[in-house]
């Protein structure tokens, strides 16, 4: 079937087999009883990803090419990576359990396995893995805050951790990240996590308003108090009192308002536009930035003062191409969310399409995933997923298919060669255009443009008529730039 009924993630396990078989028999029936599963086939391949990624149990065979089961399960134990472990094997020996539950084994399969034994046994062992989980953490887990940040990385865990540690403080917080990450997400959780929870969580987005606007948002104005002000109006700050303001996109705020804020985080008190009366600040702020708030302010932009103001408590987070698997769970997670909205059974990903996800680097982060994600399952017609549905609408040249790209490269291949048709099947994919090329591409204009020329690319000469910014222009591409080595080294 195409689509399975919705259910709910109890939790998360990796199995590590070198058998493909025996791992894929072994992630279907996890899977069906509403486990993240992620396969592996090597405890070499794995121990990496234990170290990105957490884990409510590890399942691995006990004879493996590289690293066998019983060396793997000291690795963990080593680790201390916390996730209960499971062996499974079709070559069980007394001593080899004995080995295996003293190294913290939770307990020990022999194949072939029954599946409700399999299954009775997963449940027990996240049972005590969770039983095990010092108290102070408890208030951490996504059931119990439903926040919406789901993950399990470790650096989405020591983000939940610093949340639960400035949450009941009155400090002011600076939320910092690439767009798309999740940062009023964060925001929520700090007030919900908070004291002031019973109060209002009032945001402000920054970028929307004009200089003017933002102050009147801000702190409120009396009637009269410039040409549309018919009325007296509440400003944020107020509308807040009690609570939590979080000023999204802090770095979009001009620097004579800048200066107001900075009264206000320092004196607690504002004024409305257009009058004297002094009012008292009686709230939390919180600020995001998508930016890097120490450039700015090297560059001018950002009033040094009003940074170190802000930046009391600064939380990072993560962006999602950073946090290993949890790509795969945040899939599942806007699955279900998908399912529930859409009122459809649940639709499911091809293996091809969670490779796919593993391999491209997000850009556009957790709200990238999730449009395509909602928009893949209004769009779906009964079938599984496939990676050949969801890659036109990943635009980075790393997602193209091989099938369309040019021949491979032959060994012995410089890495100047390499460099130069990585450029220029990029340049040619963007149709010419230089500013998209360098994007995806991950460096910049004048890097890319230094680059053509040194291939024997000239730029044409730009007219009086053509407005268009040089740097988005989309420019030919002359047959020089296709010439090997061998043509450069002669010429």
């Amino acid at each position: 079937m195409s689509c399975l009924p919705q259910s709910q993630t109890t939790g998360r396990v990796l199995v590590v087999d070198d058998h493909a078989a025996a791992r894929e028999s072994v992630a279907d029936v996890l899977r069906h009883s509403g486990y993240e599963v992620v396969c592996l086939a090597s405890a070499v391949e794995a121990l990496p990803v234990l170290e990105k990624s957490s884990f409510d149990v590890v399942i691995t065979d006990l004879q493996m090419p590289g690293m066998d089961g019983l060396e793997f399960i000291r690795q963990i134990e080593q680790r201390q990576h916390g996730g209960q472990v499971l062996m499974i094997t079709a070559h069980a020996t007394i001593s080899s359990a004995v080995e295996a539950m003293r190294h913290g084994a939770f307990d020990y399969l022999e194949k072939p396995f029954d599946v409700a034994q399999l299954e009775q046994l997963v449940s027990q062992a996240i049972t005590r893995g969770r039983l095990l989980v010092p108290d102070e953490f408890k208030s951490l887990s996504l059931e119990d805050t439903d926040f919406g940040l789901v993950g399990a990385s470790v650096k989405m865990n020591e983000l939940r951790t610093r949340i639960a540690q400035v949450a009941p403080t009155d400090e002011t917080v600076l939320v910092c990240g690439e767009s798309g990450t999740g940062k009023e997400l964060v925001a929520r959780a700090l007030h919900e996590m908070s004291r002031r929870h019973t109060g209002p969580l009032v945001s402000l987005n920054c970028p929307a308003l004009s200089p003017q606007l933002t102050e009147s948002e801000l702190f409120g104005h009396r009637r009269g108090a410039f040409t549309g002000a018919d009325d007296e109006r509440v400003g944020r700050f107020e509308m807040a009192e009690g609570g939590t303001i979080l000023l999204d996109e802090i770095t979009e705020i001009d620097l004579t308002l800048q200066a107001k804020l900075l009264r206000v985080l320092q004196e607690r008190t504002y004024e409305r536009v257009g009058c004297n009366e002094t009012r008292k600040a009686n709230v939390r702020v919180v600020a995001s930035t998508n930016r890097n708030l120490s450039e700015e302010v090297s560059a001018g932009r950002f009033r040094q003062d009003l940074y170190y103001r802000l930046a009391v408590v600064p939380l990072v987070i993560p962006p999602l191409r950073e946090r290993g698997d949890d790509v795969q769970l945040l899939a599942d997670h806007f699955l279900s969310r998908a399912a529930e909205r859409l009122e459809k059974p649940r639709c499911t990903l091809e293996a091809d399409a969670r490779r796919l996800f593993a391999s491209y680097h997000w850009p556009g982060n957790v709200r990238e995933l999730e449009n395509i994600i909602t928009r893949s399952c209004v769009l779906n017609d009964g079938q599984p997923i496939s990676a050949a549905e969801l890659r036109p609408w990943l635009e980075q040249p790393e997602q193209i298919d091989a099938s369309t790209s040019a021949e491979p490269l032959p060994v012995g291949t410089s890495l100047e060669d390499m460099e130069r048709q990585m450029i220029v099947a990029t340049l040619e994919h963007y149709d010419g255009h230089r500013a998209k090329t360098a994007e995806a591409l991950g460096i910049g204009v004048r890097t890319l443009s230094g680059k053509l020329r040194s291939y024997g690319y000239a730029p044409r000469a730009k007219s009086f008529r053509d407005t268009t910014p040089i740097d988005q222009q989309k420019m030919p591409i002359p047959s020089a730039v296709f010439a090997g080595s061998q043509e450069k080294r002669s010429a």
